[in-house]
This record gives C-alpha cells, structure tokens and sequence, in this order.
C-alpha cells in the first residue's frame, strides 16, 4: 500500500513538473518573435470568432502557432472583444503583443481632406474615389455644404457617415460664426452669409486679405452695387463642375446667368464653393475697409481701391507688370480675381 503511494506521489511531481515546463515554453513562445517579416495591414472581418481570426492570422502570415494563439485568447484572465476593422500589423509581433494590438482596437486612421474651395461635386468625388469607404453617397447634399478640413475614417466605414459628418462641420461653424457676426451686416441670414464666405474663398487665397475681400462686397451690398465677382462668373459658366481652364471672356461677362453677378444684383442664388472656416468668418467679421474695388496686385495679393479711378491705376499697374514678365519670358499671368473697371 505504501509503495502504491509513492507512485502517486511521483506520477504527481512529474505531471506538475511537465506542466510547469510546458507553462514555460507557452510562456516564451507567447513572448518570443513571429514569423511576420514585414509590417503589414489586417483587415479582421465582422462576426469573426477565434477560429476564423486564427485562421486569418495563419494566413497573412502573421502566426505561426495556431493552437497557442487560440489557447491564448480563450485562458486571457481580462478577455476584450476585438473590434472588427484594419489593424497595423508591425514586423516579427509576438503572440502577446499580437492579442493586446488586437483587444485595443486601434483600427488605421485613413483620411480624406477637402481643400477651402472645392464645389461640392469635386468633394463627393474623393469620397466616392475611397475604395475603402463602402455603399452610396444617398446624403441629401449642396453647393457650400461641406466644411472644408481633414476627415478620419476607419475602413468600412460609410460614404453617407463621412458625408453626413462634413455637412454636420459646416452646420455647426456657420451656427458659431452667425452667432459673432458684426452688427448691421446687409446679411440677411446664415445662407447669404454662406454665399458671400463662398465669394470671398474664391476670391483670395491670402489670409490677412480675407476681411479686406469680405468689406469691398458689404460696401457694395449696402450700396446696391453689383458684386462684379469673377469667380461666380466662372461658376455660372461651369455649373460648379470643375474649373475653367482658360480667362473670361466678354461673352462670359454677358452670360444670362443669376450666378453672374456681372449682370444680376446682389448675392447669386447660392453658394460657389465650399469656404473654409477662415472665409466663413471673414464674411461676418469684414474689415473696417472702405474699398469698393480691388484687383491682383501681381505679386500674389491685391490692391484696393476706394474710386474707381484709384481702381484703373491699379489695373493699370497691373498690366504693366504683367508686360514686364512676359518680356522677360515669363507665362502669361492669370486673369485677375476681384472686380473689374
């Protein structure tokens, strides 16, 4: 009876000892390198269990144990769900380091970014053109509605939520920037205050001109002048699908169009573009600017003017300039933004 206990006994120190040797190898294969030998992206599909991550994982070449990692994440003592999306995979991740990547959910930032003064057609563009944004764009979206910055998005995600979060960014600055507008703005609303931050984007690209732009269209709106803005011009033209690729052009002057503000008074009818928050601002916080005209100055600014005669100096300077260059052998310089003589 004695001898059969110490079989016991010894059968049970040599489990414990296999075990605890086993621990230990488990331990260290947890820990030690795999077999990815360059960083890769994962995308984890939705409703994936252990056995199908697993066999992904095997796949892409990432681990090289499968029964440890699944083993690995059925005794994990703090078990997270892993969210399904793209993972960041670097080079040589251990199992370990693999499961707490996982559990974190730290899905890939991509990004779109929607430049100041895009039409709305261009930016729908780019997001149709993200082949990992998924479905149709079936948001109800126009002309000024998109706040121009930069977007994050996992893949996977949405056309519509991408779209929606833009349109919600526009919303939101142009409620803050309405609500510290000046006083007695001839701006009736936030939609004509849209549609003038639409003029002024287009007009300048120069962020310390952009109050001086925005108080030549308020002077003229409280005089009842016409705009005379070339971009709207342009969009008139276009319908706002892309650029125009060459000058205006008298008969462009003359279009029969509500968008040429050449021809019709006041604001047109709608924004141009999508302005940034800058432009948006600058349309309710104008200069203290007499000015009614203003023309590029040929070095990448604008001069203003207050008389129209000032004006046609200006213009006058302008073309000189424009002469000098292109005697010089340099390109024709574009036609100038800003009103006209």
């Amino acid at each position: 009876m004695l001898s059969f206990f110490r079989w016991v006994l010894l059968f049970l120190a040599l489990f414990a000892t296999v075990g605890a040797g086993g621990l230990y190898v488990a331990h260290s294969m947890m820990g030690s390198d795999g077999p990815l030998e360059k960083p890769k992206n994962i995308v984890i599909p939705r409703g994936a269990g252990p056995a199908t991550m697993t066999r992904l994982l095997v796949d892409e070449g990432v681990v090289s144990h499968p029964h440890l990692f699944r083993v690995a994440l059925m005794v994990d003592p703090t078990p997270k769900t892993i969210k399904a999306g793209e993972y960041e995979v670097p080079a040589n991740i251990s199992i370990r380091a693999l499961i707490e990547l996982l559990q974190a959910g730290k899905l890939v930032q991509r990004r779109i970014t929607v430049v100041e003064g895009m039409t709305t057609a261009e930016v729908l563009e780019l997001v149709r053109k993200s082949e990992t944004l998924t479905g149709q764009i079936t948001v109800e979206v126009g002309e000024g509605d998109l706040l121009p910055e930069t977007y994050f998005y996992s893949r996977g995600d949405t056309r519509d939520s991408v779209s929606l979060r833009m349109k919600e960014a526009m919303e939101k600055t142009l409620d803050e920037a309405w609500r510290k507008r000046a006083a007695g703005l001839p701006i009736a609303n936030r939609r004509d205050a849209l549609i003038l931050a639409s003029i002024v984007e287009k007009e300048t690209g120069v962020a310390a001109e952009r109050n001086r732009v925005a108080a030549v269209f308020i002077n003229r709106l409280r005089l009842k002048m016409r705009l005379e803005s070339d971009p709207t011009t342009i969009y008139a033209v276009t319908g706002g699908r892309g650029p125009l690729g060459r000058e205006l052009t008298r008969a462009d002057l003359q279009t029969n169009s509500p968008y040429n503000t050449y021809v019709a008074p006041g604001l047109p009818p709608g924004p141009i573009c999508n302005p940034g928050r800058a432009a948006i601002f600058a349309a309710l916080a104008p200069a203290r600017e007499r000015a009614l005209y203003f023309v590029a100055d040929g070095q990448g600014g604008h001069a203003f003017a207050l008389t129209l005669a000032d004006h046609n100096r200006n213009v006058a300077r302008r073309r000189e300039l424009q002469r000098q260059k292109q005697e010089q052998g340099g390109a024709p310089a574009a036609q100038p933004a800003g009103t006209r003589p």
